[in-house]
């Protein structure tokens, strides 16, 4: 393979060649010719920002270099950096995991290394044995009396429960516990990041964004995220090869992990909608409901209130950390009503404006971009937003949009929200009160609020004027789409329809759509006068 650079000469894509011709186009209206399969791309060439970075390591690659000929192709370069930057996240808890997660109080979010991890093995019975689901945690009443996770995460922590020594003290086991998923979800993360260098098969060093994302160093074992990211990752990377079947397997997976990945499945029946690929949409969505049924079934069956504590356990929920409606609440100062009939209603919104846009935008929408702006209209709307649910939207982020630049703007404002939650636990927690109070804390939300929807608006622009899209400036149309790429429509609307209707008058009209679209003037009478 042979590095690209970037000819700002060449023009760009405009919205109806790219997308194919519509089924009644004539032979005139033809998609523009796809890049060189043999070619990637080198952000260095391209992006600003990453040719700075590169003169770290000596400057972006030269016209002759040869990229991914050696032992060190992309991904296994990208696995290794994911590595490195997951044992640096690691070494960040080690306060904690010396003594900080064992002393009451604040130290634990002073020291800003707060996990999950280790709490819950003593806090949902590991320590003693007990099976999640089936076996009730000791002590426990309401919502929380069995396991709070779905049960592929469930499954995930009991594997990591029996691979714990045995013997010891309480916090020497939590320590094994939490340094045992540390390692699972470092495996997990080195999947993901492959994966999405094998979404877009022509732009692999892309996911250099994902293996240096300050979000994944500090949140990676926050909790067990990790492992719904990668197999919504390599659902992705699926869809992108053309296997909707297997597509669908992992999302149904995902979904079993984490109920995120669900999302997924809405992009893909409209864009399957637009291209009238019915068939492929059907296969997706028979894999994931078959994946799903396969691991949560025998769950449902054996105990079916142990299965829905996840789901009983998060209707009840109130406006909690990192929410839009935690500000709102502490504004008016009582709970807010109805709270899941609002955060319904603005999802639903939401994605009815998604909808819109991928059924009318002048040309079809990528995958990846509909699959970011819905998830993050779900992190947007919801009632919590904890610091590891950045993971759920760097792949999708950087497949949707990549660029330097607006990533990381994105990632300070993640930073700055993951700092500023732990200073406020640490404030309200501790006895000295060290840290933020509301005002401050409030002020870190709207970061990671504002973060969120600058990314959102760069990736509706991207869809509105596809010549600013960095993905298809070179010719590309969807790299992952799968059967979606390069397809014709069949199904617009609005904006769309309307190009579409020009693009096949103006096949037939030699001066030009408009006047195709004139009404006829009738013939001048011999000898008329008329000036």
């Amino acid at each position: 393979m042979t590095s690209s650079a970037r000819d700002e000469s060449a023009g760009r894509i405009g919205p109806v060649e790219a997308s194919g011709p519509a089924p009644e186009a004539p032979a005139a209206v033809v998609a523009a010719p796809a890049p060189p399969a043999n070619t990637v791309v080198v952000p260095a060439d391209e992006d600003p920002v990453a040719a700075a970075g590169s003169e770290v390591i000596g400057g972006p690659p030269g016209r002759r270099a040869l990229l991914g000929v050696s032992w060190w192709i992309p991904a296994r370069f990208l696995a290794l950096v994911v590595i490195l930057v997951s044992a640096l996240g690691m070494a960040q808890k080690l306060p904690c995991y010396n003594e900080a997660w064992f002393q009451p109080g604040s130290p634990q979010y002073i020291h800003a290394c707060y996990s999950d991890i280790p709490h819950l093995f003593s806090g949902r019975g590991f320590s003693a044995g007990l099976h999640p689901y089936v076996d009730r945690i000791p002590g426990s009443t309401g919502d929380l009396q069995y396991l709070e996770y779905p049960v592929l995460t469930g499954l995930f922590m009991q594997v990591a429960a029996w691979l714990t020594p045995g013997g010891g003290t309480t916090q020497s086991q939590e320590q094994w516990f939490w340094a045992i998923n540390a390692g699972l979800l470092m495996a997990c993360a080195v999947v993901a990041v492959v994966a999405v260098s094998r979404t877009h098969r022509r732009r692999p060093w892309d996911a250099l964004l994902f293996a240096l994302a300050p979000g994944l160093l500090l949140n990676s074992t926050v909790n067990w995220d990790l492992l719904a990211v990668a197999l919504a990752a390599v659902a992705m990377a699926w869809w992108a090869g053309s296997r909707p079947f297997w597509a669908g397997v992992f999302i149904g997976l995902a979904t079993a992990a984490k109920l995120y990945p669900l999302l997924l499945l809405g992009p893909l029946l409209l864009l399957g909608w637009r291209a009238g690929k019915w068939r492929e949409f059907r296969t997706v969505l028979g894999g994931a409901v078959g994946a799903w049924l396969l691991v949560n079934l025998p769950i449902m069956v054996a105990n079916w209130q142990g299965w829905s504590t996840f789901y009983v356990f998060s209707k009840h929920r109130k406006e909690d950390y990192g929410s839009f409606w935690l500000i709102l609440m502490q504004t008016r100062g009582v709970a807010l009503d109805n709270l899941d009939v609002l955060i319904a209603a603005l999802m639903v919104l939401s994605c009815a404006g998604i909808g819109w846009l991928a059924l009318a935008a002048p040309r079809r929408p990528r995958v990846a971009q509909l699959a970011f702006l819905v998830v993050a209209a779900f992190v947007l709307v919801n009632k919590v937003y904890s610091p590891q649910y950045v993971l759920w939207l760097i792949p999708l982020a950087v497949l949707a949009r990549p660029r330097w630049r607006d990533f990381l703007v994105w990632q300070a404002c993640e930073v700055l929200y993951t700092l500023g939650i732990w200073s406020h636990l640490g404030f309200v927690t501790g006895p000295k009160q060290h840290g933020i109070g509301d005002s401050w804390y409030d002020f870190a939300i709207a970061l990671h609020l504002l973060g969120t929807l600058y990314l959102v608006a760069l990736v509706v622009r991207d869809i509105l004027l596809p010549e600013r899209d960095p993905v298809r400036w070179d010719g590309s149309d969807d790299p992952s789409g799968g059967v979606l790429d390069r397809a014709p429509d069949v199904f617009v609307l609005g904006t769309a329809r309307r190009l579409r209707e020009e693009a096949t008058y103006a096949g037939y009209a030699p001066a030009g759509p408009e006047q195709w679209l004139d009404e006829p003037h009738a013939p001048e009478p011999a000898g008329s006068t008329r000036p």
